[in-house]
């Protein structure tokens, strides 16, 4: 039976998922049944980890055969859905075809002029005050059509030009076709993105390919090898701070704070590996890390910057969560692994109140410890500690803010609306949080001045990731929450954990 003090924080708990499952039905509804089918594979990819944890809360514990037979049908049903929806899909395409075909039978009798030439065209702004030379300007005019993007509008922006008008067709393979376009006829020296206005239509901007991003400077660089440097003076004072001594003081000791400082470091280099590997792939450049030293745990991981404009919003969530999910995995298994191979007289001695401060870490401590937690004391492998460091760091680059990872996974998912509520929403928490820690106030620090600027927006900015993609960011965004989120009083003490 649940107490009184525990029926509101279950309660709430309750009440968030079925929000964020019901925020997901609102925006799949309009899409129709395939907008149902792509929401349904959403919710069975994380019913088994919500029902796990919900029925932890409730007092009822599932052992590692049912977890796996939870994934594996989850797994099945995911399956199941996606041929269901890939079905629907081809039907949708074959209608949406046919529609496009029909109204450019109709158009084309009418349409015998090219539109660059159309009254709306004759009403842009004078060339003069358009930063594009007129010659260019008339070409960019050249690409659009009636099957793609029929511009209506053109006004000056930045060093280049906004071309309002209408969206004929599938937003990537217009933008596909109207960047490849670009490029036969002009080369490099432009930019297409497709973008949402204000008003929510699709507008295509032009900018000077100048405007890219920058590569390192030489003196970049040489910051980001202190930082470096840094972080591996700091990863062995945290070995040294958790072997209780002061590694500056007795560098003689190094051997002994090296596994956890190599362990530490590992997971970062994970991370960073992750990173580099999609990247690699999207053919997308990424400047050196700049690595975040902290005494406390080794590192707060590190800061990465594009050094080259993105295609899509997929790949921007692909790059973004690789690391974490690499970096996480990593220090998962050493977490398990550490668990499995503890035994009374494993080198760290940690009382059981340890693992109430954090959901993750103690509910698998509570699985493969099992009565082991009711001891005032348990004897955990040096694995233990390094995965769980290596969680908290990955944890903490998955809150949804700025150009954290969690924060390009909300604006690739998203938009770039909803990831500046999410920024602003993360700095207000943790400034309630700092009240009671200082580990908050140096995060809100660090998001307020270094990443609270979303990325720059995508050269196609107006597809979104497909379903799969936002439930695996929802679902990191959900293990980063229950990485940070420590275990109610109530709740360890059912598990066996503090007594």
């Amino acid at each position: 039976m649940l107490n009184s003090s525990e029926t509101p924080i279950i309660a709430t708990i309750v009440l968030v998922v079925f929000a964020i499952l019901g925020w997901g039905f609102y925006r799949a509804r309009p899409y129709g049944k395939l907008g149902i089918l792509a929401w349904l594979q959403s919710v069975v990819l994380m019913a088994p980890w919500l029902l796990f944890f919900g029925l932890f809360a409730a007092g009822i514990y599932i052992n590692i055969v049912g977890i796996l037979f939870l994934l594996v049908a989850s797994a099945g049903v995911y399956i199941y859905l996606g041929r269901q929806l890939r079905a629907a899909g081809q039907d949708a395409i074959l209608r949406q075809r046919a529609t496009q075909r029909l109204e450019a039978d109709g158009l084309q009798p009418t349409s015998t002029t090219d539109n660059s030439t159309a009254p709306e065209a004759s009403a842009q702004l004078k060339p003069e005050v358009l930063p594009i030379p007129e010659e260019d300007l008339n070409i960019i005019r050249g690409i659009f059509g009636i099957d793609t993007f029929f511009s209506t509008e053109t006004i000056a922006y930045q060093e280049g030009a906004i071309f309002k008008g209408n969206l004929r067709g599938d937003p990537e393979a217009v933008h596909n076709r109207l960047s490849a376009s670009l490029q036969e006829r002009l080369g490099d020296k432009y930019r297409l993105f497709l973008v949402e206005n204000t008003d929510g239509k699709p507008v295509v901007i032009v900018l000077p390919s100048r405007n890219d991003p920058r590569p390192m400077t030489l003196s970049q660089k040489i910051f980001a090898v202190v930082l470096l440097v840094a972080t591996i003076a700091t990863s062995l004072e945290a070995g040294g701070l958790l072997l209780n001594f002061d590694f500056f003081s007795n560098p003689e000791r190094f051997p002994e704070v090296l596994p956890i400082a190599g362990g530490v470091l590992a997971v970062l280099v994970a991370h960073e590996i992750g990173h580099w590997l999609l990247a690699r792939r999207h053919q997308v450049r990424l400047s050196l890390p700049y690595f975040l030293p902290a005494v406390q745990i080794g590192s707060f991981g590190a800061i990465t910057r594009f050094e080259s404009l993105l295609p899509n919003r997929k790949v921007l969530f692909d790059i973004a969560l690789a690391g974490p999910a690499a970096g996480g995995i990593v220090s998962l298994l050493m977490l398990v692994a550490g668990l499995l191979l503890s035994h009374k007289g494993s080198l760290f001695q940690l009382p059981n109140e340890f693992f109430s401060g954090s959901i993750l870490v103690g509910t698998l401590a509570r699985v493969i410890l099992g009565s082991a937690l009711q001891s005032p004391i348990v004897d955990v492998h040096p694995l233990v500690i390094i995965g769980w460091l290596g969680l908290v760091i990955t944890a903490l680059n998955l809150m949804p803010a700025g150009q954290l990872d969690g924060g390009r996974i909300v604006q690739a998912i998203y938009g770039r609306k909803t990831a500046g509520r999410a920024t602003l929403a993360t700095l207000i928490v943790l400034a309630l949080v700092s009240l009671g820690t200082p580990l908050a106030m140096y995060w809100a620090i660090v998001i307020l001045f270094l990443q609270r600027d979303l990325e720059r927006p995508s050269l196609n900015e107006v597809s979104e990731p497909d379903d799969a993609r936002a439930a695996l960011g929802l679902l990191a965004l959900f293990l980063m929450v229950t990485t940070l989120l420590p275990l109610t009083p109530g709740l360890a003490g059912r598990l066996g954990i503090g007594g």
